[in-house]
């Protein structure tokens, strides 16, 4: 649902700036967000960032797991498996995969 929410604030976004300020600006956005993503440092923060996160969901996810224990619904536990990499499902559903 959050991300179905983000999409469609992302196409409002973008039809406004479209409509506004034409075909040339979009341009000049769409290089400025590209010339961004490709350098180093954002890479790297991105990176570093999403491994921290993946650590600290790690960490919870064995807190939670020694505290909770099967009273957990199986959604969650299923969840919380493929977060520590325990799990059948072990892919990176959360969108940092590609990071």
């Amino acid at each position: 649902m959050r991300y179905r929410l983000v999409f469609i604030a992302g196409l409002a976004v973008g039809y406004v700036l479209g409509t506004k300020a034409g075909r040339e600006r979009y341009e000049q956005l769409v290089t400025a967000a590209r010339r961004v993503a490709e350098n180093p440092a954002v890479r790297n923060t991105a990176e570093t960032a999403a491994l921290q996160g993946r650590r600290i969901a790690g960490r919870a996810c064995h807190t939670v797991s020694e505290k909770v224990g099967d009273r957990m619904p199986e959604p969650v536990a299923r969840r919380m498996r493929s977060l520590s990499g325990h799990g059948a499902g072990a892919g990176d559903d959360w969108g940092t995969g590609n990071v």
